[in-house]
């Protein structure tokens, strides 16, 4: 049975939450503070040793901003989070056209993808300032700063080799330096995926049915060929096994990552399945059948999967049985218990290949994906307006689907508000999580952050 839905038409607000007032202080007021404080040696009144960040907010979400038919640069903008605003931070450089990012577990480095150039432009959140940047041999989607430390992956399909064409590798990037350290040969190389530490990488390439496995560490620079010539390796391990079928991505939790078989979605034999992946032995250990799989969540002990399954299943990716639209065709969001190995419920989502997806702090399920079926425009009769976007109320089951069309380019939640950013279609959207979903007026966004040019992709770099 698929979970119900219940689907709103509803008009987006145009304010904003109001920032707080600055408090004023009589002179002779802040003189005695001033004192007290050089007398105390206090170190919240104003000493360097707990200098802020340069825009001297606490609060702060980048966003990639693109170039635009009026937007003739791109920047990482710093937005004011506790506030919503632009705060009038001086943005950094990050090429023309930035809009893939990833961020370090610690959130003091931040990459991010310059498709214009082929270029990978790092930054210090701490001091605001850049890191430096590397030209990759070709463009990626996926990239990985997996340690406080400015070194990154980049995952090149088109990656050229001398000897070999245009095979494929991981690019190993140190930024302060400005160079690729090692191009490790994966052909066809198209997502990775870090362990917490960075010594082991999972590697997906799109038209494979294996898994290839990196130990980047050992790696000989500046081009290492073994997995082309003789796995296994100590640098490379590729698993095969039959119940692997077009596997797309893994979430990685401890010692275990669970690989999401995109199957026939992606060209392969096999329909979609989550495999159980031990990263010690390398050997898979169970598989669960799930409708799609190409992008999941982790929340304790339950997966969230997501995917858009083609025929030749009839009726795989049929909308029959959830929201009414005008749309026919649609993706498949399935909740696995990790515990029991089993599919506990499945929804009807918007389609399009899903690879993004995040909680908010009240179990809000935010799911987006690109190249869906877009419905509506204002010079829609029927009213309907629907994009990439699909939110699960995780605590009743109820779905949302936004009136915003385009694709979403990311997604971010916070642990001390209730809100969830979104970056649809080149803009940045604010949306209010604790309204009841059975309002008439649930999930209106609180507004649109105006960030000139298109905002491709979004991340907190504070912890609140």
């Amino acid at each position: 049975m698929f979970g119900s839905a219940i689907i709103h038409n509803f008009a987006a607000k145009s304010s904003f939450f109001m920032s707080l007032g600055a408090c004023r202080l009589k002179r002779r007021i802040l003189v005695v503070i001033v004192g007290l404080c050089a007398a105390a040696s206090l170190v919240s009144c104003g000493s360097s040793k707990t200098k802020g960040p340069p825009s001297g907010l606490t609060n702060r979400v980048l966003a990639s901003q693109g170039v635009t038919a009026t937007q003739s640069f791109g920047e990482l903008v710093i937005v004011d989070a506790y506030n919503d605003t632009l705060r009038g931070a001086p943005p950094l450089g990050a090429g023309t056209s930035p809009g893939l990012m990833a961020i370090s577990p610690t959130r003091n480095v931040v990459a991010a993808f310059d498709q214009s150039s082929n270029s990978v432009y790092a930054v210090d959140t701490t001091s605001e300032s850049s890191l430096g940047h590397v030209q990759l041999p070709g463009p990626t989607s996926s990239l990985a700063v997996p340690t406080a430390s400015p070194m990154g992956y980049a995952a090149v399909p088109t990656a050229w080799l001398n000897g070999y064409g245009f095979v494929g590798g991981v690019e190993v990037l140190n930024f302060p330096a400005g160079t690729i350290i090692t191009t490790i040969a994966v052909t066809n190389a198209q997502t990775l995926v870090s362990d917490a530490s960075g010594a082991q990488l999972l590697v997906f390439s799109n038209d494979s049915d294996a898994v290839t496995v990196l130990y980047p560490g050992v790696a000989v620079p500046p081009v290492d060929t073994s997995c082309l010539t003789n796995p296994p390796n100590a640098v490379c391990v590729m698993v095969q096994d039959a119940r692997l079928s077009r596997p797309a991505y893994a979430v990685i939790n401890g010692g275990t990552a669970y690989i999401l078989n995109c199957g026939f979605q992606c060209g392969g034999s096999q329909p979609a399945s989550v495999a159980v992946f031990d990263l010690a032995s390398l050997t898979i250990t169970s598989t669960l059948p799930v409708d799609g799989a190409t992008w999941a969540f982790l929340s304790g002990s339950t997966l969230y999967v997501a995917g858009t399954p083609p025929p030749p299943t009839p009726g795989a990716n049929t909308c029959a049985g959830g929201a009414q639209t005008a749309a026919t065709t649609c993706g498949r969001l399935d909740v696995v218990n990790l515990n029991s190995m089993t599919v506990t419920n499945s929804y009807i989502i918007s389609d399009g290949y899903h690879d993004r997806m995040d909680m908010s702090v009240n179990g809000q399920l935010f799911v987006g994906s690109y190249n869906c079926t877009n419905i509506g425009n204002v010079n829609n009769p029927s009213g309907e307006v629907r994009g990439c976007l699909t939110i699960l109320n995780t605590t009743n089951g109820q779905l949302v689907f936004p009136p915003d069309n385009g694709d979403v380019g990311g997604l971010q939640s916070f642990t001390s508000r209730y809100v969830e950013y979104v970056a649809e279609d080149g803009n940045l959207r604010v949306y209010d999580t604790t309204r009841d979903v059975l309002l008439e007026n649930d999930f209106i966004p609180q507004g649109t952050i105006p960030i000139v040019g298109y905002v491709g992709d979004i991340k907190a770099i504070d912890f609140f």
